[in-house]
């Protein structure tokens, strides 16, 4: 029971903190675009930093683990996190280049945007499948599909926090 109170709690803290992130400049030409976009950028951070440590909090509180078993599981998770860190950057950047051109943005944009998405979306699930077998090799399958699991509903709900921040296109302009 005690796990499924740390999932809704980092629900609630990605809800409450993705709320308040600022997707769009909203004041450019004033000026303050670029101050905005310093103080976004580094509340981004912080919140990805927030993020990575509930997200192996609840991972932990989650993984049955024996004492051998998580010398050898945790090395592998922190390998998978720094390379799901750089798709991350990649996903990051994306985002900010939607909300850059949000307004004025062209047919071309637009496709490259699902296209740039579409690859992100695969190299998240490859990443996944790639440290299941890693993670395989250090603890049973059963407990690597735990972990997918785990992995892919964190994954979701950080998901469902940028849907409801992130503005759809204006397909009327």
């Amino acid at each position: 029971m005690q796990k499924k109170f740390l999932l809704a709690g980092f629900f609630a803290i990605c809800v409450m903190a993705l709320a308040s992130v600022p997707v769009r400049a909203q004041d450019t030409q004033s000026g303050q675009g670029a101050s905005s976009q310093a103080t976004t950028d580094t509340y981004v951070q912080m919140l990805r930093e927030d993020v990575r440590g509930h997200r192996k909090e609840i991972t932990a509180a989650n993984m049955p683990l024996t004492p051998d078993e998580a010398t050898k599981f945790w090395p592998v998770y922190d390998q998978y996190v720094q390379e799901t860190d750089k798709i991350n950057d990649t996903r990051l950047a994306l985002i900010k280049d939607y909300a850059n051109n949000y307004d004025a943005m062209t047919d071309q944009q637009a496709h490259d945007y699902i296209k740039r998405g579409a690859e992100i979306d695969q190299q998240r699930i490859a990443a996944r499948a790639k440290y299941a077998s890693k993670f395989e090799k250090v603890v049973s399958p059963k407990k690597t599909a735990l972990w997918s699991q785990i992995d892919r509903r964190l994954d979701l709900i950080i998901d469902l926090q940028l849907a409801a921040t992130i503005p759809v296109v204006d397909a009327s302009k």
